[in-house]
């Protein structure tokens, strides 16, 4: 990798512990989720990422990942310019449809406004640097 591609690639938060929960998958699972978290660094889109619903427009992407049937997901959001904010990392526990469980659905809202909350206080120390 050059140096000016690696200047070019958007900063990443892990939020909560999203990063944990990551690192105690499985190899196969964590090698896709890498994979799409690097292209979304990148400015790419991994081709499994999809828009997840009841976020509005917060750019919200999750990649599902199934493996010896068990279902896998990572979360994160693009929305907040120039950075990528990983919001969720989990097994999907509840084996009726393919609906994410209430229960992860509010940790995912929580940490986005943490995601958010951040990202402010990032753009006002930035501010005050000028």
């Amino acid at each position: 990798m050059t140096s000016m591609s690696k200047a070019l690639r958007k900063p990443l938060k892990w939020v909560g512990s999203a990063k944990r929960n990551l690192d105690a998958m499985p190899e196969d699972v964590k090698d896709v989720f890498g994979h799409a978290i690097d292209l979304a660094q990148a400015g790419g889109r991994h081709q499994d990422a999809k828009v997840m619903t009841g976020f509005g427009s917060a750019d919200v992407l999750e990649v599902v990942e199934d493996l010896r049937g068990e279902t896998y997901r990572a979360v994160y959001t693009v929305k907040f310019a120039g950075w990528i904010y990983v919001l969720h990392c989990f097994q999907k526990k509840s084996k009726s449809g393919i609906k994410t469980p209430k229960e992860d659905m509010d940790l995912i809202n929580a940490r986005l406004k943490a995601a958010k909350h951040d990202f402010e206080a990032w753009q006002a120390k930035q501010g005050e640097r000028r």
